[in-house]
């Protein structure tokens, strides 16, 4: 979800705000805000850092990007 809300804006301005906060609450939504430790999976500054790793990132490297994101959210033991 991240890498198509802000590749793909559906928004006017602050993509990049707009595709976090939508990241973040997609996963608390889905019980995966936290880790089994009640540790969030993603912090500020790492959130911050993938946002922007994805909007600078080539669109021919969407299937790397994705991957990247679903390894960081992977539960340990996945």
């Amino acid at each position: 979800m991240l890498y198509f809300v802000i590749k793909n804006p559906p928004f006017s301005d602050g993509n990049k705000r707009s595709a976090a906060f939508l990241f973040v609450d997609f996963l608390h939504r889905n019980s995966r805000l936290f880790n089994a430790r009640g540790e969030p999976v993603v912090n500020d500054v790492g959130l911050a850092a993938l946002t922007l790793l994805v909007a600078e990132s080539d669109p021919a490297n969407k299937d790397t990007m994705i991957r990247l994101i679903m390894n960081m959210l992977a539960e340990e033991g996945e």
